[in-house]
């Protein structure tokens, strides 16, 4: 850990996307619409390649009961849970639609349940909405079924029905311990709430439990972060997720609740992600890769060592590449070739399927390039090295041609020794691992040419 520098931490302090997609969503464009989506969906459905291939569900429900502060998620506040019961039905309507285009039964191993709130569904609710996906769907036996899980709304009896479900992995939003800084984004949780979950999570046999964190939060110091760390370790879920804090009051209205003056310095934010990375690193877990840690005996260390990460919206996967169908409001998309997005809005969103069309507002047909650079650009993120020879069989290029200009603005990272340049490829070195969004960022032709980086996050 002594490799990662203030100073290299310091350099790659800008913002960056985070590539769970090439090109990425800022990029969509209003001219692909539903049409679009649909011929996609119906290539899938001729191609034997393709039927062959697992798909992956995303479902966005986009309800909580109170507003976290800092979150920059497509959300609906309220506590009417019958608005919930609207959304099922509407739901249900878009699965119809989809199955409709792509036939009854396809196969998926991998759903994802995010928000919002997921658990901000009642019991009947979940039930009702996993029924809907098992009647439309064939869920693979060995799959990753996860939810994204608020531990205020849920109790071991929740976690059961989770569970009964066929849900087999769980993400907990923790964010910080502090009470302090609980206060200032508005989500109070106690510790003992969250390892009491914990707990029953194991105790019912989920195979991965996760806990989201965030550094640079109000009220946030390197010591009271120090504090949060070690309760973590304590913990000890098997997953864990390091984000910073982006503070875009401009963009997110929620942020501008928060008090400016009360948000680290960013010397005080460097500080805290390099403790944790030590922290982490002292308590044994593995950096899988861009914010994201993992016991060495997880799925995820293990796809890692064995060169099988993937990455797709949601993250790091162990699921093989494949298609991706968007459920809700906001959900995004990526079918053959093509990526989609659904309306943001509850209103927009009942009214295509009012219609009895599908939802998809935006979305872009990849060209030729774009796969290109998306190949170049997950072998980065995902194996850490970039081979030339099964880069030029795949796409016919020469790769030191077609990549000349990328291969020169990497000379300064092989300077810093972030990556090793060789006769056979591009490799990540271990420290090159903590700054993998910049190095991948050299190949990302769009961000090259705007160098608006200002609607990303920063990087570190």
């Amino acid at each position: 850990m002594t490799a990662v520098s203030p100073d290299l931490l310091r350099r790659f302090d800008v913002p960056g996307p985070r590539y769970t997609s090439y090109p990425t969503a800022d990029r969509f464009v209003e001219a692909f619409g539903q049409e679009d989506y649909v011929l996609a969906l119906q290539q899938r459905r001729s191609g034997t390649l393709a039927k062959a291939m697992p798909l992956s569900l995303y479902v966005h429900i986009p309800f909580c009961e109170s507003l976290c502060y800092y979150c920059a998620c497509n959300k609906i506040i309220t506590k009417h849970h019958d608005r919930a019961e609207v959304y099922l039905r509407y739901l249900s309507r878009e699965i119809d639609l989809h199955t409709a285009h792509c036939g009854v039964g396809q196969v998926v191993s991998q759903l994802h349940l995010g928000g919002g709130t997921p658990t901000f569904l009642s019991d009947a609710g979940l039930r009702e909405l996993m029924a809907m996906l098992k009647r439309s769907f064939t869920l693979a036996p060995g799959g990753e079924y996860s939810i994204e899980v608020d531990p205020r709304t849920v109790n071991s009896e929740r976690l059961a029905l989770l569970a009964e479900l066929g849900f087999n992995r769980l993400s907990f939003g923790v964010q910080d311990f502090d009470a302090e800084v609980q206060k200032a984004v508005h989500r109070i949780q106690p510790a003992e709430q969250v390892f009491a979950l914990v707990e029953s999570a194991r105790s019912l046999g989920f195979d991965s439990v996760n806990v989201d964190l965030i550094y640079g939060l109000p009220r946030q110091t390197p010591e009271s972060f120090d504090r949060t760390l070690a309760q973590v370790a304590q913990l000890r879920p098997d997953r864990i997720a390091l984000y910073a804090y982006a503070h875009l009051p401009e963009r997110f209205k929620p942020q501008r609740r928060i008090i400016s003056a009360e948000l680290p310095t960013g010397a005080s934010k460097l500080s805290m992600l390099s403790r944790s990375l030590d922290a982490f690193m002292d308590a044994g877990y593995v950096y899988v890769g861009m914010d994201h840690f993992a016991l060495p005996t997880d799925a995820l260390a293990v796809a890692k060592r064995q060169g099988r990460l993937h990455r797709n919206f949601q993250g790091y996967s162990t699921q093989p590449d494949c298609d991706l169908i968007g459920l809700g409001v906001s959900a995004i998309g990526r079918v053959g070739a093509t990526y989609s997005q659904n309306s943001k809005t509850l209103d927009e969103y009942y009214d295509f399927l009012d219609q009895g069309r599908l939802p998809v507002v935006r979305g872009l047909a990849l060209t030729r390039d774009d796969l290109v650079r998306r190949a170049a650009i997950m072998a980065l993120m995902c194996q850490g090295e970039l081979l030339f020879e099964p880069m030029e069989q795949a796409w016919l290029i020469d790769f030191r041609q077609y990549f000349a200009a990328e291969l020169a603005q990497l000379e300064g990272m092989r300077e810093q020794g972030l990556v090793r340049v060789g006769p056979e490829g591009i490799e990540v070195t271990a420290t090159g691992w903590f700054f993998v969004r910049g190095i991948a960022m050299v190949f990302d032709r769009y961000l090259q040419a705007d160098r608006n980086r200002a609607r990303f996050s920063r990087i570190i």
